[in-house]
């Protein structure tokens, strides 16, 4: 309880409980067991706005996150603890932050930025908790017309990579 000082009265506190990220790790935990579902980041701001990121091995769509957020708001208490809930898909444009990540990509174009700022395109071979080893690719243009060239097979300790990401193409 706390006081209303305008008028002198107890008032019931505005916080009952704070929404924890274990508390809703627990949550997507229950949800996503037994799929080939997983969570890549989480958020809790102390404005209880929560933002759940997932990725899968196949694909996640729209009723993925729609079933996720409905897990996770009907087990929580609006009552107890109002709070903003946002569930997304990790994104082809956000970078890879898990070694599942890279593994479901192998085979796929990707683009890594290494820690001295090296930027090197290709197709991901093979992703282990050490290196990554990447065909690489490179785009030589002359005059109207653009031609990939395909390089040398190049292995990049993990603690090298700054990051990596998926390359989208059209």
């Amino acid at each position: 309880m706390r006081k209303d000082f305008r008028r002198g009265q107890s008032v019931p506190s505005l916080r009952k409980y704070m929404i924890t990220e274990k508390q809703i790790k627990q949550l997507v935990a229950e949800s996503l067991e037994g799929t080939d579902q997983f969570l890549v980041a989480l958020k809790v701001s102390s404005a209880n706005v929560i933002q759940v990121f997932i990725d899968a091995d196949s694909a996640v769509t729209i009723d993925d996150c729609v079933a996720l957020s409905r897990h996770i708001e009907g087990s929580l208490d609006r009552d107890a603890e109002d709070f903003e809930l946002k569930v997304m898909s990790a994104g082809a444009d956000r970078p890879f932050s898990m070694l599942r990540q890279y593994k479901k990509n192998i085979g796929h174009k990707v683009d890594v930025l290494t820690t001295d700022d090296k930027k090197i395109r290709g197709i991901l071979l093979e992703a282990d908790d050490q290196a990554v080893k990447i065909q690489e690719e490179k785009t030589v243009t002359r005059g109207k017309s653009k031609k990939t060239i395909i390089g040398e097979v190049l292995t990049i300790p993990m603690s090298e990579v700054s990051q990596a990401k998926v390359v989208i193409t059209f």
